[in-house]
């Protein structure tokens, strides 16, 4: 007899997909599912707008980003056009430079205009600071008078300031109104930001006086006056100050938002956290990328881009090779008589190398999050110097019996064993010197300093070294 139980199935990546869309569009390790980009891209193949309208309706704007990034170049220009009112362009902000140039690109500047209209102006100056002048003007001169002075103020700061990443919506009442006044403002607002956590108290000039937590209003009672429990200690950004140093504030005073003040301390708008986490982000990754040696590059950018980013400092590697070359060029002679230093030398270089890398990676973040100043300069140097002598003694010892072993020769070992505790040391001092060196140049450490770190520990290395063995040696 057959039963009227449908026989149960094993779920299928078709079963991600609801009516309304995907209920996740990540596997459970985190990575985009194939489903999601392939329902997508098929969706624009097929100039099915309500489909696709679907698949990206009940989105969060990162994971449109996410998509964004994984499909087709082609594609994405026709996602938006095909999505048509119902993209969120906050989406354009969760992708690289390259990718949402790319998009604006290939829609028009009137489409642009309508949909920075709709962003918050954090968003909105995000996505017009990285296109052409032309471009921008365009977009700027079919956005209404009071929104275009906004973007053009936020604008006209400096690249990566807290006034290019501040928003320009929130609220502000006079210190002499009472709570019921402020809560009944922010009902009735129509222009106020849709999410806040604390409003600004400001005089007759709009100069900040202070700041309250929505929490702290919520609770007074409605006849307490706004100016007896506000917080004077505001900790104001001033809008040129750096997104850096501005991100170091919310680190140190646990802050969710700040408020940004011009030259002359007025209230010009409000910096948030969430903008906050993406500078930290952004500030870590250059961080790093420049440590290695590379510009200012991103993922979609093409190859002759890359190249370009890279191929600065990599001349400039090939210079200090061949410096090291020229030290190595010196001790010939010695090379020639004793085979066993051309098979050992790299040993002592690449120590010292790895060595300074490790003790310049900890200076440049120290020096990058202000850990390390004037008052603990010498303390830390010290210290490294000694894990430098520490760690070379120890590699020595390991060395110069691998040494004799391989070798048969005694004082071929103690002769590496000795270069190896120079060079660790040289290298401990020149990676913790040079990042402070170049700091108080005003150059920047992360960029400048690996060149010269290996520069230094390869010259040592290889200069003690083979010093050494023609002095133990007699060649």
């Amino acid at each position: 007899m057959m039963s009227d139980n449908k026989p149960e199935t094993e779920p299928t990546d078709s079963d991600e997909i609801g009516e309304t869309g995907f209920n996740s569009i990540y596997s459970d390790d985190g990575a985009l599912l194939e489903t999601v980009v392939e329902s997508v891209e098929e969706s624009i193949a097929n100039s099915d707008g309500d489909a696709l309208r679907a698949t990206l309706r009940d989105l969060h704007e990162s994971e449109v980003g996410d998509i964004l990034e994984a499909i087709g170049d082609d594609n994405r220009a026709r996602l938006v056009e095909l999505a048509g009112e119902d993209f969120d362009f906050a989406a354009l902000t969760e992708v690289d430079e390259a990718i949402r140039l790319g998009i604006v690109d290939g829609i028009s500047n009137e489409q642009v205009a309508k949909a920075v209209r709709e962003l918050d102006s954090d968003d909105a100056v995000f996505i017009l600071e990285d296109l052409e002048n032309e471009d921008r003007e365009d977009i700027l001169s079919q956005i209404p008078f009071q929104e275009r002075l906004r973007l053009r103020r936020s604008l006209d700061y400096p690249e990566e300031s807290a006034g290019r990443r501040m928003q320009t919506e929130f609220i502000a009442v006079p210190p002499f109104w009472t709570v019921g006044q402020a809560i009944d403002y922010i009902r009735a607002g129509e222009d106020l930001p849709d999410r806040f956590t604390e409003i600004f108290t400001i005089d007759h000039r709009f100069k900040l006086a202070g700041t309250l937590a929505l929490d702290r209003l919520l609770r007074a009672r409605r006849e307490v006056v706004v100016g007896d429990i506000h917080d004077v200690n505001a900790h104001p950004v001033h809008a040129e100050m750096d997104q850096e140093e501005a991100a170091q504030l919310f680190e140190q005073y646990n802050l969710l938002s700040a408020p940004v003040v011009d030259e002359n301390e007025r209230l010009v708008g409000v910096l948030t956290i969430d903008d906050v986490v993406d500078v930290i982000q952004e500030e870590a990754s250059e961080d790093i990328m420049r440590l290695a040696g590379v510009g200012d590059e991103e993922l979609s950018d093409d190859v002759i881009a890359i190249s370009k980013s890279r191929i600065g400092w990599l001349a400039v590697n090939l210079g200090t090779a061949i410096l090291a070359s020229l030290v190595i060029g010196l001790f010939g002679v010695t090379l020639e008589k004793m085979v066993a230093l051309a098979v050992l030398m790299p040993i002592v270089a690449s120590m010292g190398g790895n060595a300074g890398t490790q003790t310049m990676t900890v200076a440049v973040r120290a020096l990058a999050t202000r850990d390390l100043d004037s008052y603990n300069t010498r303390r830390i140097i010290k210290k490294e110097l000694l894990v430098g002598l520490l760690n070379g003694v120890a590699f020595a010892f390991v060395i110069g019996i691998v040494a004799t072993i391989w070798f048969g020769e005694s004082g071929l070992g103690l002769v590496i064993g000795i270069a190896m505790v120079v060079n660790m040391i040289c290298a401990a001092a020149a990676g913790i010197l040079i990042p402070i060196a170049l700091d108080k140049l005003d150059a920047d450490p992360a960029i400048s300093s690996s060149v010269f770190v290996t520069t230094v520990t390869d010259v040592v290395g290889f200069f003690a070294f083979l010093g050494l063995a023609s002095w133990w040696f007699g060649i």
